[in-house]
């Protein structure tokens, strides 16, 4: 599995991201065309609980995303 960031723009300012695990991009499309029009509901990495229509959404991007670990930097220094 990969993980995958889309993003829901409302305007140049405001936006909501939503992290997914899903096997590619083609699939992560899918979910976001099957969405659209209609309520989605996730809690974010912050534990922020989020409900939006797709329809009030003016962008939205998907990319791959890499991880990385914050914490094995802290041991270099």
């Amino acid at each position: 599995m990969k993980e995958f960031k889309i993003t829901y723009f409302f305007d140049e300012v405001h936006y909501v991201r939503r992290f997914i695990f899903i096997e590619s991009q083609q699939e992560a499309e899918k979910l976001v065309k099957n969405e659209r029009d209609q309520y989605i509901s996730f809690t974010d990495s912050r534990g922020i609980y989020h409900e939006l229509h797709t329809k009030h959404v003016r962008v939205i991007q998907i990319a791959e995303y890499h991880r990385i670990d914050k914490s094995a930097n802290e041991n270099d220094t």
